[in-house]
């Protein structure tokens, strides 16, 4: 069955999107309202990745308190200004947390499970990652 959702026009460039979840988001070309419609495909990507990379590293048994991704993104300089690069930085932050598990997390994510990286990269969408661990 198809995912359903819709976007409505509020007014000037300002739409509120409901997912098929239900839930709704605001999104501001202007960026005054909400996130731009690109800047939601970049933070989806980084959401995506996350979410596979903190359930990787529950289920490996490290210590995390924390998981921050950091996103860089390039776009085209000509209409349409696709994204060309995107670069995702993963900051972990926990006890005795393992370099080796969150290489093999973020390797996962982005090989494996991560839907929406593998979208962009089979898009042509040059997409890398990099990993720190910071012990608390």
């Amino acid at each position: 069955m198809p995912l359903q959702g819709d976007v409505t026009w509020k007014e000037d460039k300002h739409f509120i999107g409901t997912a098929p979840s239900g839930k709704t988001v605001d999104i501001d070309a202007n960026k005054v309202a909400g996130a731009s419609p690109m800047e939601l495909v970049l933070l989806g990507l980084g959401g995506c990745a996350s979410y596979d990379v903190v359930g990787i590293l529950q289920k490996s048994r490290q210590d995390i308190e924390d998981v921050r991704c950091e996103l860089s993104a390039v776009r085209a300089d000509t209409v349409p200004a696709v994204y060309t690069d995107i670069h995702l930085h993963f900051v972990v932050t926990g006890n005795d947390v393992k370099e080796k598990q969150v290489e093999k997390a973020v390797a996962l994510s982005s090989d494996k499970y991560c839907s929406a990286s593998k979208m962009l990269a089979d898009g042509g969408v040059h997409v890398t990652h990099s990993f720190e661990v910071v012990a608390s």
